[in-house]
């Protein structure tokens, strides 16, 4: 049998803007929701404030020339203070949300408008020339379609660049937007809306958008809400609660965390436009910081870096960690810098559950590398190759880890195929993780089935760098697997079959990485390698044998006495 949550959470059916705003007037209060990190005391939103921003975007958006209800509407920006009104205000009007990958290169950004439809792309102002070539790939007219973007606007400053015009033009003013009324989507079946297009390679191949709905996002907020309120003084700890935002606001985890789950809960959050350690110290600190929500490498540096102790962290009190698996050493290695008052623990999501789906009671104690039990009103299992579920438990009897709840996504935009590979008819998600339940319930992730490399906590699919390395005259074959490395990250490792001819006979490894190196974000690089071989080992139906080949290369690397 399915293993089912021990709790069971109402849900309400409606949109997200009226789950966290309840009414165009209702009393939000003064307090203070979002802050820029640098800038505190002059640049922050209150409640009512934010509101009164969303509001103006989608009245701005609706009186524009080319928005309709349900299209997409694109942020192609880091961090700052206006993220959360775009994502809010495209709500409002009735759009649809994507963002993307601040350091995406014009041709992988060109891929996300071109699948999303998007008919506006808000692009932050440094990277202009980036997003004026990736629209004008994906049949954008740059002039109508394409908007600088920036946070001036709160300082009043609205200067549009290079025959784009400022974003500030789809800003109603504040006497037009004030009582705005969104839908609220209360009607049968209307919270199943889609909501966001938030961009995830799934269990295999190149991006997809994956399909959030007002009622996934809805349940994942107070799903997560619902195991902060486990602690015995849940109350006490929530008056005393800031956040700072240092994750990526276009991706799943610092959206739902800091965005929707922060205003739900009335936590102020301090936004960093990118993450640097030391601010990232000083601004816990200075900003009496109670809770950490970390990804591997940064919990790496916390545990190891030497600046941790020049600064006083004693305001934290919950930390934990997701995006990628980590090793229990780590955690105790962070538990002790703390001053051993905490204890930290990792729980497991993806981007087609909105968040997450597996984590801790707080007032159990990890000792393991345990990622948790089902949240509130979702279930999991076990499943072997063959489709059967695995009634065991321990580390002996793994399989697939399949879920199911009211946050798993509608499925993959415009893509049934992918959809129906990856979700079954009665709703469970297949994730495409390893893994095993222990004789307390806890869930261990122990191995992918999926062939993502994990870089940093972003994404990287193989089949993406595979054919992108095709493309290249000198390489007959090739195949990307990920190599692990001593903080517990992983590397992108290219395997290349020479192209015979001059091509091919004269091609370096220093020039396939260079090739790539030039057309994908920093992280998709190929800083695992390049090497040579005389063939690349596939089935007979002509699949990559990615799991044959990262075995067999660690296991030679092993014996040669090389670092993995």
């Amino acid at each position: 049998m399915p293993h089912k949550s021990r709790w069971t959470v109402p849900v309400q059916e409606c949109s997200l803007p009226t789950f966290l705003f309840r009414s165009p007037t209702h009393p939000l209060g003064s307090k203070r929701c979002f802050s820029e990190a640098e800038r505190p005391g002059t640049h922050y939103f209150t409640r009512d404030q934010f509101r009164l921003w969303a509001q103006r975007f989608a009245l701005g958006l609706q009186r524009s020339k080319h928005f309709q209800k349900g299209d997409r509407i694109l942020l192609f920006s880091g961090n700052d203070l206006f993220v959360p009104v775009v994502f809010m205000g495209v709500l409002c009007a009735g759009g649809i949300f994507t963002g993307a990958n601040p350091t995406f290169v014009a041709r992988e950004l060109a891929h996300q408008l071109k699948d999303s439809g998007a008919t506006y792309l808000l692009c932050a102002d440094a990277s202009l020339d980036t997003g004026m070539e990736a629209a004008r790939l994906a049949g954008l007219n740059c002039t109508e379609r394409v908007f600088v973007y920036n946070a001036k606007v709160y300082d009043g400053e609205a200067e549009g660049l290079k025959g784009c015009r400022h974003w500030s033009e789809l800003i109603a003013p504040p006497e037009d937007a004030r009582g705005f009324q969104w839908d609220d989507l209360t009607g049968p079946g209307e919270c199943h809306k889609t909501l966001a297009l938030n961009y995830s390679s799934g269990t295999t191949g190149v991006p997809k958008g994956v399909e959030i709905s007002h009622k996934n996002y809805i349940s994942n907020t107070v799903q997560v809400a619902q195991l902060a309120t486990l602690w015995p003084d849940h109350e006490a700890r929530a008056a005393r609660a800031s956040w700072l935002c240092f994750l990526p606001l276009y991706h799943a985890y610092g959206q739902t965390y800091y965005l929707a789950g922060a205003f739900n809960r009335q936590i102020p959050v301090y936004i960093m436009p990118k993450f640097d350690f030391l601010k990232f110290l000083q601004y816990i600190q200075e900003f009496r910081i109670t809770d950490l929500t970390l990804v591997p490498p940064i919990a790496v540096l916390l545990a190891k870096h030497p600046a941790v102790v020049k600064y006083d962290l004693s305001s934290v009190e919950n930390v934990g960690s997701g995006a990628a698996p980590l090793g229990r050493e780590v955690s105790e290695q962070v538990e002790r810098r703390l001053g051993n008052r905490l204890n930290m623990k990792q729980g497991w999501g993806m981007t087609e559950c909105t968040c997450s789906l597996l984590g801790w009671d707080p007032n159990k104690i990890s000792t393991t590398n345990s990622v948790g039990e089902p949240n509130a009103n979702c279930e999991a299992k076990i499943m072997t190759e063959d489709g059967t579920e695995v009634t065991t438990r321990g580390p002996s009897a793994v399989g697939e880890l399949w879920c199911r709840g009211p946050n798993v996504m509608k499925g993959y935009w415009h893509n049934p195929l992918a959809t129906a590979e990856t979700l079954t008819t009665d709703g469970w998600l297949k994730t495409g993780d390893i893994a095993y339940v222990d004789n307390d319930g806890m869930f261990f992730i122990v191995d992918r089935k999926k062939e993502l490399i994990k870089v940093k906590g972003n994404q990287v699919a193989p089949a993406e760098l595979e054919a992108l390395l095709l493309e290249h005259s000198g390489i007959a074959d090739a195949a990307v697997i990920g190599m692990p490395t001593e903080d517990g990250d992983e590397q992108p490792r290219a395997f290349i079959l020479r192209q015979v001819g001059p091509d091919g006979e004269a091609l370096t490894a220093d020039e396939v990485a260079k090739f790539v190196e030039g057309k994908v974000v920093r992280y998709k690089r190929l800083t695992g390698g390049v090497e040579f071989v005389d063939a690349i080992p596939k089935n007979p139906s002509g699949k990559i044998l990615r799991r044959k080949l990262r075995d067999q290369t660690r296991e030679r690397m092993r014996r040669e006495g090389a670092r993995l």
